[in-house]
């Protein structure tokens, strides 16, 4: 069995992220962590049931919309959760495309009547979008249709949440909100080496237990290492590109950054409407790097 410097698996790779959020035995982790995320919002969500993350839209392209998870409450409102690793321009627009799909839904109804249930995106960054860098102490975005003049909300049902992790520094001794502690396991998990006394708790220690390496299957061994290798390529490739200067705009800099990143995606299988979401490429792009 492959050995890791780490107890706990990184929730920023693929798998660590559905291993503890998208299976389900592991949904009252997911039903925890929305509640605290909505609680002001949405007061307690009972259930939760995993949907289909691959859209089977009208168009090809609408087919490429993967969601890293994708789930309705007892309600019938739509919450779509995506895990950004790296910066991608044109991120938010994105997320305001994939809100559209839970939207057409439930259009399909027969009986629709233009009522529609709640859609809620949230997206936990791994990094900072260029415009909030002036913002350090403020890590969460909370985004609805709102009145320019009044700043009041003009439509409730459609909300958009950006969670910006490396903003958020806390310290186990500075956790004061279950909400806190979430976001300290998220940024820290994989830091670790036991179960931290203020988070005692059964979900805490049921989530602990999860992502503990030594307890998966060499199959999971596997599947993780195939995730961390490629997360820790894209850190890498990045890296170097910031270090190089190359993310303050040089455009040759960044093209080389970029297809790094699409081949290690090759490398490790990833499928090119992956990459492409990923890197901005276009297929024939991708196609000539193999």
């Amino acid at each position: 069995m492959t050995e890791f410097a780490e107890k706990y698996i990184n929730p920023f790779t693929d798998y660590g992220f559905k291993k503890l959020f998208g299976e389900e035995p592991n949904k009252d982790l997911l039903l925890d962590f929305l509640n605290e995320l909505l609680k002001e919002e949405q007061g307690q969500i009972t259930d939760l049931t995993y949907l289909k993350t691959e859209q089977l839209g009208a168009s090809d392209i609408d087919r490429k919309a993967i969601f890293d998870l994708y789930c309705e409450n007892e309600k019938g409102e739509k919450f779509i959760v995506e895990l950004q690793k790296s910066k991608q321009n044109f991120f938010k627009d994105r997320t305001v495309y994939y809100s559209t799909f839970p939207i057409r839904e439930q259009a399909r109804r027969a009986d629709w009547d233009y009522e529609l249930k709640a859609v809620y995106t949230i997206a936990i960054l791994d990094f900072v979008f260029d415009t909030d860098k002036n913002e350090p102490e403020k890590f969460r975005y909370d985004v609805k249709l709102t009145d320019i003049e009044t700043k009041k909300v003009f439509y409730d049902k459609l909300t958009f949440i950006y969670l910006e992790m490396p903003k958020f520094n806390k310290t186990v001794d500075e956790l004061e909100t279950r909400f806190d502690k979430w976001l300290f396991v998220l940024r820290n998990l994989n830091r670790l080496d036991r179960v931290p006394d203020k988070l005692k708790e059964q979900i805490f220690e049921k989530l602990f237990e999860t992502a503990e390496i030594a307890k998966f299957t060499p199959d999971q061994v596997r599947s993780y290492e195939d995730s961390l290798k490629y997360y820790r390529d894209l850190k890498n490739s990045l890296d170097t590109a910031r270090d190089e200067g190359i993310l303050e705009g040089i455009e040759k800099g960044i093209e080389k950054g970029i297809e790094k990143v699409a081949k290690n995606a090759l490398k490790i299988g990833k499928t090119i409407s992956e990459i492409i979401e990923l890197t901005g490429l276009t297929k024939d792009q991708i196609e000539k790097l193999k």
